[in-house]
């Protein structure tokens, strides 16, 4: 039996499971799989997930713990992020999974989530420029990276996040200025931590909304990340894609090929998230990645807390 590695990347909205094989320091995918959990979906400060969306997240997991046992995967890294780490019963549910499927979650701070998602990133990128801006639109919050010839020279974890955003306000223009709020601050910490995203740097998206945006462009009835990595939107492109859904209610959005059921709320938030920061620091174009932190996560090789045994 070949030596896979397993990671689960379970975040506010999707949750992802790689199963693959590690060659000179490469992942060869076996099998890519993912489920709009939105486990983020009720969530409030008081009560933090609701239970709703825990047993949601549950079945997704158990689902996967059979798959992972089905492929005969002893080593799993399994993350969890916004969602949990902000919920006041966040402990509980990862008592709760590891009990019922014996997949332990570690819950990762927006710095660790950003340097694992910029490693995976990397790790699927077809030319890299010295100076790489990468934008994780999450659930629950967004985690903007700048690095230099690899590594990371700024990382900045913003609470806003398509869920979050979403829910949360209660209508487009409030969703708007919040977070045009959240990216200018964005751009006096760059300021005050002197990085500047000089000429030539590169803008790279990862997670839902970036992914989405490219199987809209292609029209995908079904997803193809191997298609989706590496292709490049135009802003103009985006703000097309924008207008034209916004005109439309959710449940109408669900006829436009490429956008996956369960983003049909959320997509404009995130394509407000990643316009802002386009309009900001001046990027015309953003470069799509299929990788992210959960190729991080395979690649982060066997420190301890991230084993697990299913």
């Amino acid at each position: 039996m070949k030596n896979y590695c397993a990671a689960i990347d379970f975040g506010t909205n999707t949750a992802r499971l790689l199963i693959a094989e590690r060659v000179a320091g490469k992942l060869v995918p076996v099998l890519v799989k993912r489920e709009v959990v939105r486990l983020g979906g009720g969530f409030t400060d008081e009560r933090g997930l609701s239970e709703e969306a825990c047993q949601r997240g549950l079945v997704c997991l158990q689902r996967f713990a059979a798959i992972i046992s089905g492929y005969g995967v002893r080593e799993v890294r399994a993350s969890a992020t916004s969602a949990v780490r902000d919920a006041v019963n966040g402990s509980l549910f990862v008592d709760s999974v590891f009990s019922e499927t014996g997949i332990r979650l570690v819950v990762i701070d927006g710095n660790l989530e950003a340097r694992l998602t910029l490693n995976g990133v990397l790790s699927g990128l077809d030319s890299e420029s010295k100076v790489l801006a990468v934008v994780d639109v999450g659930g629950g919050s967004t985690e903007f990276t700048v690095s230099s010839h690899g590594s990371p020279v700024f990382i900045k974890s913003m609470p806003i996040g398509v869920v979050r955003l979403t829910e949360g306000f209660t209508t487009v223009s409030k969703m708007d200025e919040r977070v045009h709020a959240v990216i200018d601050q964005l751009a006096d910490d760059l300021a005050t931590s002197n990085v500047i995203i000089a000429e030539g740097a590169e803008l790279v998206g990862t997670a839902g909304t970036a992914t989405t945006l490219a199987a809209i462009m292609m029209e995908m009835s079904d997803y193809d990340y191997r298609r989706v990595n590496n292709y490049t939107v135009s802003r103009t492109a985006i703000a097309e894609i924008y207008q034209r859904l916004i005109l439309l209610t959710p449940q109408e959005r669900l006829a436009v090929k490429g956008l996956e059921k369960g983003r049909e709320d959320l997509i404009i938030a995130g394509m407000m998230i990643l316009m802002a920061i386009m309009d900001k620091f001046c990027f015309q174009r953003l470069k799509v990645s299929d990788f992210g932190l959960l190729e991080g996560l395979a690649l982060s090789g066997g420190e301890s807390g991230w084993e697990a045994k299913c």
